[in-house]
């Protein structure tokens, strides 16, 4: 029997799942981050870390095959040459360095991810400013969360995958960092980038005693939490896509061509040799949220009636501005008139969220993405059997429940792919036994 982990480092806690070759789930935990610890926060990491993977059952931890570990998109570390943090991580939302955003855009080309004023590039630059320079000197290696993690597995500093390497704007597509970034003369800090997913080395001696894992376990480069979590909903074809129904309204569409367009928001991840192309709208249940409460969208969404339209045309916003599917910061919420009764009201709301949602994958395919052929939901709504309702009659293809959300399966999903692709590779390099 194969097992395989996937870890989850996100903003309150972490998660680990185990998972069997047939990637059913043997084993799940979660921990809450200790309030006592925040203000250390890479030791919090460390001690959460230990605590996932010492509490799973010893059968399992004992012949553990494989570990991944995901992290919050551009959350980074500036370490010494033994991998020891100099300062504080800055984590995901930090944009203490937004100042320096204005020299990547004269260098960066439009709609780059690294343009975020919340970067890992961005954060670089702000270090390499405002850290004092005996300080900064001795800086050998920038690593993201997830690097610096399983960098205490496997020993190996200074290796990501390109998923978290994307805001420090490696280039998925040439597969380098490109000329403007190395010229920013910071390239000794920049880490070695390789696939999501494939082969780093196998455990530490001394962290294989440290957290009882098996002496044979293989660590594999991870991801960030939010592809993870689309490699957990069950994706994977061309044409596939996640809708998130959460806050706001994300879509993801796997598509065998890259497209990018800055106009709308729109950047792709590289999964493999396909592109997971995405784009958000500022609609979605924040909208929901600011008229009803959880109880009265249950109660009201059961008294709409699904086989006729609302009659309204609205585009749920809370406030002015929209960027997906739309461009217009000005743009302007319409949700008027507003009818006498809360059920059609709440109806014209979920039917303009969900003409949107069709105008995103109408706009996403026009620019050359897959033609969509399958979408998954995610996110509160997608309990919503009204809601669903209302969309499938402005999406023309079939609608299902994402199977899972969980970002540490969808890791260990990934973890599981990288080992079976090096047991096939082994195998057709030996031959079949006998």
């Amino acid at each position: 029997m194969v097992y395989v982990a996937g870890l989850d480092f996100g903003t309150s806690g972490a998660r680990i799942t185990v998972i069997d070759d047939a990637a059913t789930v043997v084993a799940h935990n979660q921990i809450a981050y200790a309030l006592s610890l925040q203000s250390d926060l890479s030791n919090l990491w460390l001690t959460t870390l230990a605590e996932l993977l010492q509490t799973l059952p010893a059968a399992i931890r004992q012949t553990l095959d494989a570990i991944a570990i995901n992290g919050t998109s551009a959350t980074v570390l500036l370490c010494d040459a033994t991998g020891q943090p100099l300062t504080d991580p800055l984590i995901y939302n930090d944009d203490r360095g937004q100042a320096y955003r204005a020299l990547l855009e004269t260098l960066m080309p439009a709609g780059s991810p690294a343009l975020s004023a919340t970067s890992s590039l961005v954060k670089l630059l702000w270090w390499q400013a405002n850290l004092a320079p005996a300080i900064f000197q001795q800086a050998q290696f920038l690593m993201h969360q997830a690097d610096w993690l399983a960098f205490h597995l496997h020993g190996k500093p200074g290796l990501s995958d390109y998923h978290n390497a994307l805001k420090l704007g490696y280039d998925v597509g040439e597969l380098a960092y490109p000329q403007v970034v190395t010229n920013l003369g910071l390239t000794a800090l920049l880490p070695k980038v390789q696939a999501p997913g494939s082969l780093i080395g196998p455990i530490l001696p001394k962290a294989s005693q440290r957290y009882g894992i098996s002496s044979a376990c293989l660590i594999f480069a991870g991801t960030t939490d939010s592809i993870a979590a689309f490699l957990a909903s069950g994706a994977s074809d061309p044409g596939d896509a996640v809708t998130s129904l959460g806050s706001t309204l994300v879509l993801k569409l796997l598509s065998k061509t890259r497209v990018d367009d800055s106009r709308y928001g729109i950047y792709s991840h590289r999964l493999g040799d396909l592109w997971l192309v995405g784009g958000a709208s500022n609609t979605g249940g924040a909208v929901l949220k600011h008229y009803f409460t959880d109880e009265q969208l249950r109660e009201l969404s059961l008294k709409i009636p699904r086989d006729r339209p609302s009659g309204l045309d609205y585009y749920p916003l809370t406030k002015p501005g929209e960027r997906f599917p739309i461009n217009d910061p000005d743009f302007q919420p319409r949700m008027t008139p507003h009818p006498s009764t809360p059920e059609r009201f709440l109806h014209g709301l979920l039917e303009g969220i969900a003409q949107i949602e069709a105008q995103g994958y109408q706009l996403l395919q026009s620019l050359g993405a897959t033609p969509l052929s399958n979408v998954f939901t995610a996110g509160g709504g997608a309990h919503n059997a009204t809601w669903t309702s209302i969309r499938q009659q402005w999406l023309p293809v079939p609608l299902s429940q994402a199977i899972s959300t969980e970002a540490a399966l969808g890791t260990a999903k990934l973890a599981l792919c990288g080992l079976s692709r090096l047991i096939q590779e082994k195998e057709a390099h030996e031959g079949p036994p006998g």
